[in-house]
C-alpha cells in the first residue's frame, strides 16, 4: 500500500510535540475533535499547540498499523498516559492540497481518557495561548 507524503509525515512528528512540524501538516482551517469531550478545536495555529501537548501527554507512542488510500485514513496507535496503557485510532481527512483539512481521535479505555484529559487541562492551563483559543461545541 502507498501511503500518502502527508501521513508518512504525520507519523513522524505527531507525537513529537513540536507543534512547528505539527502545523505544517494542517490546512488553514483543519478541524480537530478530541477523544476527551465533544469539541471541535478549528485553525491551524489552535489544533497544532493542542497536538504539541498531546505529543508531551502521551508517552511510548507509536502507530500500529495505517489504513486507508486517497483523502481518508485511519492510524491505529498505542501509548501510555502516566502508568495507563491506551490504544486509539487518528481518523484524517486530507484536502486537495494533501493537508489535514480533519482529524479526530477515538480512544480507549475510559480510564486512559480521564488521565489525558486532566493531563491536557493541566498543561493549556499555563499556556498563554490558550486564552485567545477556545472550542466549538461539534
Amino acid at each position: 500500500m502507498s501511503v500518502h507524503p502527508t501521513i508518512e509525515q504525520m507519523q513522524a512528528v505527531v507525537a513529537s510535540g513540536d507543534h512547528e512540524a505539527i502545523a505544517a501538516l494542517l490546512a488553514p482551517d483543519v478541524r480537530f475533535m478530541p477523544p476527551t469531550y465533544w469539541a471541535v478545536w478549528e485553525g491551524r495555529e489552535a489544533v497544532a499547540a493542542v497536538l504539541g501537548h498531546v505529543g508531551h501527554v502521551f508517552e511510548d507512542f507509536r502507530y500500529r498499523r495505517v489504513m486507508g488510500a486517497g483523502a481518508d485514513w485511519a492510524l491505529e496507535f498505542q501509548c501510555r498516559v502516566g502508568e495507563l496503557d491506551a490504544v486509539g485510532v487518528d481518523l484524517v481527512t486530507l484536502g486537495a492540497d494533501g493537508l489535514i483539512e480533519t482529524f479526530e481521535v477515538a480512544m480507549r479505555p475510559l480510564k486512559s481518557v480521564a488521565a489525558l484529559r486532566e493531563a491536557m487541562n493541566a498543561r493549556v492551563s499555563t499556556d498563554p495561548r490558550f486564552l485567545n483559543f477556545r472550542p466549538k461545541s461539534a
